[in-house]
């Protein structure tokens, strides 16, 4: 199992717009007792799915990772997939929402299902598709 672990200098905004806008769910959020803006670590559920984030912040950890959001380093490295049933529904929800749309729902070019793309407020791309490529594993 791979999980994504996500950085954000708005972490509790992020929450509630990958909650509102992307269908996830809350499991476990530790916000600091004193500054409840900051976010050690939160898992948020999709399904079978998990991502894991926290708050950007300065300091040996950010250092020793190399972490940096999609601002600080200038456009993203990477993108999350999640498999979703209806690719057009969830589209629906997200752009309702709010959510930035990269590509509108279309049918995966050379392989099956449907997907589309969003970015979130901070500028991490998320891809959508009813795809299972855990369905379709090859050794």
């Amino acid at each position: 199992m791979l999980i994504p672990c996500l950085r954000y200098e708005n972490a509790p905004a992020a929450i509630a717009f990958l909650c509102d806008a992307f269908g996830f769910t809350r499991q476990m959020v530790l916000a600091d007792d004193a500054d409840p803006s900051l976010v050690h670590h939160a898992q948020l559920g999709l399904g079978h799915s998990l991502v894991m984030l926290g708050s950007a912040r300065a300091g040996d950890v950010a250092e020793l990772y190399r972490w940096k959001t999609p601002a600080q380093a200038g456009g993203i490295t990477m993108c999350v997939y999640a498999v979703v049933a209806d690719a057009d529904a969830h589209h629906a929800v997200a752009k309702a929402a709010g959510a930035e749309i990269v590509t509108g729902p279309h049918d995966n070019d050379g392989y099956p299902g449907r997907s589309y793309s969003a970015r979130d407020p901070e500028g991490n791309v998320w891809d959508f598709g009813t795809y299972d490529p855990g369905a379709h594993a090859v050794d």
